[in-house]
């Protein structure tokens, strides 16, 4: 199975990461999101919409240790509609500002776990229903071998 020291510095690893992710621009991220969701559930067409931005903060202030993938099975025809919507709304801005901010971050060699990091929430932030994040202890002990 998995070695103990080495789950252990995983473990500590991510830690690491989320501190310094944190530090650097994590925690104003969050702040926009749960702002960004505190406006949305102000009107009841928002509230779903709200909700994500919510989920998406969760996974935003942390996101070492974490993998974004796709729901299984796919939402479907509702998914699809409020991802268009989300696109129009806030999602592609977001998207955009993931973007820019791995760029940013991978012009130097210390701030390249960070844009990694953003890289993999730009999905999140483009198309978030539909996508899940998890952590990666769980995706890794869904997909073991006995």
């Amino acid at each position: 199975m998995y070695d103990q020291t080495v789950v252990g510095k995983g473990i500590s690893m991510s830690l690491l990461g989320n501190i310094v992710f944190f530090i650097f621009g994590g925690f104003l991220i969050f702040l926009g999101y749960v702002l960004g969701g505190i406006l949305l559930c102000l009107t009841i067409v928002g509230i779903p919409f709200g909700i994500m931005c919510f989920r998406i903060a969760g996974g935003v202030i942390a996101p070492f240790g974490r993998e974004v993938r796709e729901t299984e099975p796919p939402g479907g025809a509702l998914a699809l509609i409020m991802n268009i919507i989300w696109i129009i709304l806030p999602g592609l801005e977001l998207a955009v500002m993931h973007l820019v901010l791995a760029l940013f971050f991978a012009l130097t060699i210390i701030g390249f776990p960070i844009a990694v990091q953003h890289m993999k929430l730009v999905p999140l932030a483009l198309l978030p229903f539909g996508h899940v994040m998890s952590s990666r202890s769980a995706f890794t002990r869904e997909f073991r071998r006995p």
